[in-house]
């Protein structure tokens, strides 16, 4: 049953259950093993992919199968909703954000290369990192020029599709020609400069691009460029290839 959290929250930040849960477990391993088996909502229960401890004793991070995370005590009475952060010696840490990356590094993992318009360099791979692209949005294709120098850096730069006005529009189109093509690195150089794509490719071929899309919404993508790093970071927007080294610990 796919329950929207949010929905049967009612827009609260913390709410009671009406039935009162007894937990039969003594330690924070059982108590989630619990949470996860019986977790409910106005009798209904939540589609619950994980349950794992906090550093806050007692609370413990919920995840959705719709991707959705919230904070329970161990009976599944009360809710947080919103990130949690570690005040240590380095400052805030975003410990919700680092469970995002993780999971976003792991969907990653799961397309085939086969799945991908992949750029690499002639010379040792460094790193890799993968981009929710489209064709029509200017800023793609500026960080579409910096890929030569991003591969003479040992950088592979895998594309995946994110039409950005949706399915619908000429976008998807053009990016299910580019996945359809012989030759869709080809292709995909082809359409960043704007240029036609030759008659023949055809748009019709089994592809990945709508799967794609929706996959970038699950993971946060909200516009293109979307730059994912290895470690599952989401970095939205242009970056240049310099910078982009940087933040990958490579020197130039």
């Amino acid at each position: 049953m796919n329950i929207s959290f949010r929905t049967l929250l009612g827009g609260l930040l913390a709410t009671t259950l009406g039935a009162s849960l007894l937990v039969q477990a003594d330690s924070p391993q059982g108590q989630a093993e619990w949470l996860a088996e019986r977790l409910a909502v106005n009798g209904q229960p939540m589609p619950v992919q994980s349950v794992s401890e906090t550093p806050v004793a007692g609370f413990f991070e919920v995840l959705l199968e719709t991707g959705e995370r919230f904070y329970s005590d161990a009976e599944g009475r009360h809710f947080l909703v919103g990130d949690l952060y570690e005040n240590g010696e380095q400052g805030l840490v975003n410990l919700t954000e680092q469970g995002r990356n993780g999971e976003r590094a792991a969907r990653l993992a799961e397309v085939p290369e086969a799945e991908r318009v992949i750029f690499r360099g002639a010379g040792e791979s460094r790193a890799e990192v993968v981009v929710f692209t489209d064709t029509t949005c200017p800023y793609c294709r500026q960080l579409h020029e910096e890929v030569p120098r991003l591969n003479e850096l040992g950088i592979e730069v895998h594309y995946l599709a994110f039409p950005r006005t949706g399915m619908n529009a000429q976008g998807a189109r053009t990016l299910q020609q580019i996945w359809c093509d012989a030759n869709p690195s080809e292709a995909m150089s082809t359409a960043k400069r704007q240029e036609s794509l030759s008659r023949g490719q055809r748009d019709n071929c089994d592809n990945p691009v709508e799967a794609q899309y929706h996959l970038g919404l699950e993971l946060g993508v909200q516009g293109t460029p979307a730059i994912v790093l290895p470690d599952g970071r989401l970095v939205p927007g242009y970056v240049p290839a310099e910078r982009l080294a940087a933040m990958l610990g490579i020197e130039g």
